[in-house]
């Protein structure tokens, strides 16, 4: 079984934002820019996300998952009940917050049937995210919730989405971003792939 938010799209063709990540992470000559998977996303590809510095929003390109502390495998996703209770991520929830840009992200329901999310402005999706540094490498996961009316059919969790007006006070303020650990989530327009 493909874990809840296993896979996820970023598009440039689908979003003006995503676009402009590229062309960021491009014109900055951050490290490792050419890896940036386009398209459909797997654990441990290379992905751009978005941090914080000096108040403005900075791309920056990362791994999906944190080291399995079993020794094998990538842990992608953290609840976000209860990601301030696990030592693997408190502290990250604490400090390390980032954003997880996408233009869809897949769930499989228990019939194996595999379905694209989108927005239903069809913009840019904001998916909260952790991120830590193990053995000197950038790693990220992304935060899961209880799934809303339009996505609770297909699968019981969904990303963690953060409005884009929200941005940065997920990125820079710890008691904001608590709070938005309880926020209602968008909904979405579903398609079968």
């Amino acid at each position: 079984m493909i874990p809840m938010c296993g896979r996820y799209n970023f598009s440039a063709e689908e979003s003006r934002d995503i676009q402009q990540i590229i062309h960021e992470v491009q014109r900055r000559n951050i490290p490792r820019a050419d890896e940036i998977k386009l398209g459909e996303v797997f654990p441990t590809d290379q992905a751009a996300i978005l941090l914080a510095a000096d108040d403005r929003l900075v791309p920056a390109v990362q791994t999906w998952g944190f080291p399995s502390p079993k020794g094998s495998g990538v842990i992608i996703n953290a609840r976000s009940e209860t990601a301030h209770e696990k030592q693997m991520f408190r502290n990250s929830l604490d400090t390390r917050r980032c954003i997880v840009p996408c233009s869809g992200f897949y769930e499989w329901s228990s019939k194996k049937e595999r379905f694209l999310f989108t927005s239903q402005n069809a913009g840019c999706i904001y998916m909260a995210g952790l991120y830590g540094i193990f053995e000197g490498e950038a790693r990220y996961v992304i935060l899961t919730t209880q799934a809303n009316e339009s996505v609770q059919d297909i699968h019981h969790r969904m990303p963690m989405i953060i409005r884009k007006k929200e941005i940065m006070n997920w990125l820079t303020d710890k008691d904001s971003a608590r709070r938005m650990l309880h926020c209602r989530m968008p909904l979405f327009h579903k398609c079968a792939i």
